[in-house]
């Protein structure tokens, strides 16, 4: 699905003569927390909610408060991952399209966006999370694919999850008859599992042998 068929250009964009009045009642009709200003189809940036609510004159006009204003754009190639990054980097729920000669479009919500994400094979192919954790200096995805992929799995795909210190967890999305076997296979490579497994062996043994181990000790 092409993800500019969700542009969106229902909330108008404001311009530098609208008054501070204008900007807080679009906030109370629309439930965002940003509004695109546009001169001359140019995007000069977006106003914050929280911005525009300090405000005390409420008839002063817009262009008082240029320095407020945040920038933050895509344009039409972006996909839905980039997206997603900038609706999180700048805490927005709308981004502004321009076009290649930078002329303002419309905007993109955050709920059409996440449900398209959410709809994506990525999502909903009928498959096995695995997080995984290992050195960053040491992590491969070539290596995590040929894991996979030489016992019997089939990566739909990965990202890095988290980062903490030298270490990186990875979220993969695996497609496999015998999951634990990717798992086992992950292990021998010194990838540790993050995420829990129904029936996981190698955890089962582990306790197990603390179970004997803790009988033994008990003696």
């Amino acid at each position: 699905m092409n993800i500019t068929d969700y542009i969106l250009n229902e909330i108008k964009p404001l311009h530098l003569k609208s008054s501070v009045k204008t900007a807080k009642k679009m906030f109370n009709n629309f439930p965002i927390t940003h509004f695109c200003m546009v001169e001359n189809d140019m995007l000069l940036g977006c106003f914050a909610q929280e911005d525009i609510q300090t405000i005390e004159n409420n008839d002063a006009s817009l262009a008082a408060y240029k320095h407020l204003l945040n920038s933050f754009f895509t344009d039409e190639n972006a996909t839905v991952l980039e997206l997603l990054k900038i609706f999180a980097d700048n805490d927005t729920t709308i981004i502004p399209v321009l076009n290649k000669e930078k002329k303002y479009l419309g905007y993109y919500d955050l709920c059409d966006v996440l449900d398209v994400f959410s709809t994506s094979p990525f999502i909903t192919e009928n498959s096995e999370t695995v997080v995984i954790e290992k050195l960053e200096s040491d992590f491969s995805m070539a290596e995590v694919s040929q894991i996979i992929e030489s016992n019997g799995g089939k990566l739909l795909g990965m990202y890095i999850s988290e980062k903490k210190l030298n270490w990186v967890q990875i979220t993969l999305k695996i497609s496999s008859e015998d999951i634990h076997e990717i798992m086992h296979a992950c292990r021998r490579y010194d990838y540790k599992i993050i995420s829990t497994h129904e029936n996981d062996v190698y955890l089962e043994d582990l306790k197990n042998r603390s179970d004997y181990l803790q009988k033994y000790l008990e003696m």
